[in-house]
């Protein structure tokens, strides 16, 4: 059976696997915290606890188990699962790096420290942005690893626009480095997110320091349909002002 634990901070829902774990428990703990989480408009931090009680999984909880996460992958900001049980811990680990949010295994006598990870994960995208409408430009600042909810964030804000526009003057990318990806997850969304978009921008500019001048090339490759230019960190207006220019007419001719 599932449990709700009653010693959960605010803003976390903690469950413990007791016995063997059937699809009425998902029914009755696990879909109700979904829920709830949607009416609520927040996501969800899930302190996932299987201790020497537990015992199995039945087929149809195990499947039960798969369709809530897939229904409710974009709801998790965070998955600390607590245990010491060796197939438990190493199927969690292979499976974090697919999931859109930042999962760790923690052993059993560290559940104070996997309560405190989860209440200490930054609230919402972890990379802000801002669209100038009178420029039509993204801006993107980037100061932590990159998370699927900032694409998520990201993709709304430029389809919004989009809605109502052929293009997107330009996108500038302001880092003083690049701290890579949070996950597996996160990476693939950011290649989605290029994907649906990268022919609707004309212009990315990368305002950042020199040591990631070699990033330049790896922008172009991909928005195919843009100019890329670098700046320094320091000279974001001017990577603005460049991005929200008319294209270069040569580009347009030789194409």
């Amino acid at each position: 059976m599932l449990v709700r634990a009653q010693d959960a901070p605010p803003g976390v829902d903690a469950v413990k696997a007791i016995g063997t774990v059937s699809k009425h428990d998902y029914e009755t703990v696990i879909e109700p915290i979904v829920d709830a989480a949607r009416r609520e408009g927040r996501r969800i931090r899930l302190l996932y606890e299987f201790g020497p009680e537990f015992r199995s999984f039945t087929p149809a909880a195990g499947w039960e188990d798969f369709k809530v996460g897939i229904g409710a992958l974009r709801l998790f900001e965070g998955c600390a699962v607590v245990t010491d049980i060796g197939w438990i811990r190493e199927s969690t680990r292979f499976a974090s790096f697919l999931m859109p949010c930042p999962v760790r295994v923690f052993d059993v006598q560290e559940r104070e420290e996997a309560l405190s990870w989860l209440v200490s994960l930054p609230e919402g995208p972890g990379v802000s942005h801002q669209l100038l409408s009178d420029s039509n430009v993204l801006v993107i600042e980037v100061e932590q690893p990159l998370r699927t909810a900032d694409f998520e964030a990201l993709a709304q804000t430029a389809d919004s626009w989009l809605e109502s526009h052929d293009t997107l003057a330009g996108v500038v990318v302001h880092a003083r480095e690049f701290p890579g990806w949070e996950n597996f997850g996160s990476l693939l969304r950011h290649v989605r997110f290029v994907r649906d978009h990268h022919r609707k921008v004309r212009r990315v500019a990368l305002a950042a320091d020199s040591r990631l001048a070699e990033l330049a090339p790896h922008f172009a490759k991909h928005f195919v349909q843009a100019e890329v230019r670098q700046f320094g960190y320091a000279e974001l207006d001017d990577a603005v002002a460049w991005a929200a220019s008319p294209p270069d007419p040569s580009r347009a001719d030789a194409g």
